[in-house]
């Protein structure tokens, strides 16, 4: 335990994140927290990023978390600033990343008065954090910060927000006698493991889908291994692709939006689904069709660290309240069959073969193939290579034809977050710089965060940016013509030179029109010592592969 001087409320809000392994921060600058800016002036272990909005920032700070596998740290200013980083929030949130966000509070005496930019941070907050609260008194600050790191990493992970008054940052605090937080986690039960190992064996058609958070490289090689041993295909739950190596012979495929019709079927038809960290949401089980709520027709193993989740919506046979770590460490132990029957062989064939047959790219009318390109990318780059994303129908394409094979490599909101794929980029190549960071986007979920390109090129992030331009918000076109055909209105959009304002913003760009002049242009950026935007013209009728 270490016991050392004292300091003021910025400097020991700065002490305690160091202590917890923090060593970068993302922000818009507020002048309601300088103290604290002055302490990171001096904390040369703690790097500072700039951002231009708060929601960039607080997405930065969400992708930093998922990149590192450490709570990503967020601070903003009160009112439109943290109104602004809501949307950072709402993705950690539905993401399950642990995720500190600070807001500059008004001084505590002009609480309560709707005083300048005021905000009630419990009521703003409350709804999308494990916890938000205004601290009032600097001597408790690092009880609130070590509550606020266990609770963002223990159990189902997520976002905390503290609010920090104005005068409390300028107080003394007492020495600060506390290292890093504790996290807790839950442990399988031997008998969850035997009963588990029963029913596996029962089995004629089990299904594996993996998904949620708090995955680490160790625990999901452990976890092949598991689908390896027990002759499992392996369904990754929506944008947790990486989970399980795309290119694995029990690979069945992602279970998103846009599903292989062969696929669903065959959740549809398995007699027992391990559902491992995934909470089962409505996409991937197409609107709680796959999987019927409240009690499955198929055998019902869910595997999760928040004791809350396992029947909430479904009735599971065996509940399983654990982190996915802790998890696979025990799953590892389990014994293999014997041998698998003749219809565990079929059933474990045809989910390779299904996968296969959805990955070949699709042929569409136009100069451009979107398909041809992606499938190309996932040839060229490297395994650890980082592949974001926001939200429209563009994603579609990356999430069929790309195959995602290293832990890390997609950052994609299950939010659906629009704007979410160059924060998170950014991110990406700042924790890691040697990993190839590329973000798509479409026109519209570009210019959601685009002036986060400044960010980029402050800071030497050079990711690599493909702009999927058809015009549109593409996602609401496709939907708005199945439902009101011939009435489009509101999803067309008059957009800026995409290439000129990359240009502007110190980045390099290129634009093109035909499927050959990809890789030239792509090699181009990957040597480019600058971020590089790639502008992909596509016809706004071709909405999905």
């Amino acid at each position: 335990m270490t016991v050392d001087k004292r300091y003021d409320g910025g400097q020991a809000i700065v002490e305690l994140l160091r202590r917890n392994g923090v060593d970068r921060v993302f922000t818009v600058p507020g002048e309601s927290f300088l103290p604290v800016l002055d302490a990171l002036h001096d904390a040369s272990d703690i790097a500072l990023v700039v951002c231009r909005q708060e929601g960039g920032a607080s997405m930065m700070a969400e992708a930093y978390a998922k990149t590192t596998g450490r709570p990503g740290v967020c601070f903003v200013t009160r009112g439109p600033g943290s109104a602004n980083a809501l949307a950072g929030l709402h993705v950690a949130s539905q993401d399950s990343t642990p995720l500190l966000v600070f807001v500059g509070q008004v001084p505590r005496g002009f609480q309560q008065r709707e005083a300048w930019q005021e905000v009630d941070v419990g009521a703003l907050f409350g709804p999308v954090a494990k916890w938000a609260v205004d601290i009032q008194d600097a001597a408790r600050l690092p009880e609130y910060l070590s509550r606020a790191f266990t609770t963002a990493r223990s159990g189902r992970q997520g976002p905390v927000v503290l609010g920090l008054p104005e005068d409390l940052l300028f107080e003394t605090v007492p020495p600060l006698a506390l290292e890093a937080a504790p996290i807790n986690q839950g442990y399988p039960a031997p008998a969850a493991m035997a009963q588990l190992q029963k029913m596996l064996s029962e089995a004629q058609r089990p299904l594996a889908i993996f998904g949620g958070s708090g995955w680490n490289p160790e625990c999901r090689q452990a976890l092949q291994g598991f689908a390896e041993a027990q002759g499992l295909p392996v369904v990754t739950a929506f944008r947790r692709q990486d989970r399980f190596d795309n290119g694995h012979p029990n690979y069945a495929g992602d279970a998103g939006l846009g599903m292989n019709p062969a696929l669903a079927k065959m959740i549809q038809e398995a007699d027992l689904l391990v559902a491992v960290g995934t909470r089962l949401g409505d996409i991937t089980t197409r609107h709680y069709e796959l999987v019927e709520a409240p009690r499955p027709h198929q055998r019902l193993v869910h595997v999760h660290p928040d004791p809350q989740e396992p029947g909430r919506v479904y009735w599971p046979e065996l509940a399983v309240c654990a982190s996915v770590t802790n998890f696979a460490e025990a799953a590892a132990e389990l014994s293999p069959p014997a041998a698998l029957s003749a219809e565990r062989r079929a059933w474990l064939s045809r989910a390779q073969e299904i996968r296969q047959a959805w990955q070949q790219p699709t042929q569409l009318p136009g100069s451009l193939q979107l398909g041809d390109i992606v499938a190309w990318l996932g040839n060229r780059l490297p395994a650890d290579a980082v592949i974001s994303n926001g939200a429209g129908n563009y994603t579609l394409w990356v999430h069929r034809f790309y195959p995602f094979r290293d832990w890390g490599s997609q950052l994609a909101p299950t939010s659906g977050s629009m704007g979410y794929g160059l924060p998170a980029a950014i991110a990406a190549k700042l924790a890691q710089p040697m990993r190839p960071a590329v973000c798509f986007a479409g026109d519209g979920c570009f210019q959601m965060t685009c002036q986060e390109l400044a960010t980029a090129v402050q800071y030497g992030a050079n990711v690599i940016i493909v702009v999927v331009n058809n015009g549109s918000y593409g996602s609401i076109r496709m939907h708005q013509d199945k439902h009101y055909p011939g009435r489009r209105y509101g999803t067309d959009l008059v957009n800026p030179d995409m290439v000129t304002l990359a240009k502007a913003y110190g980045a390099v760009a290129a634009r093109v029109e035909r499927t050959e002049q990809f890789a030239d242009v792509f090699e181009q950026a990957l040597a480019c010592d600058r971020p590089f935007l790639i502008e992909l013209m596509i016809d706004p009728a071709i909405l999905r592969p």
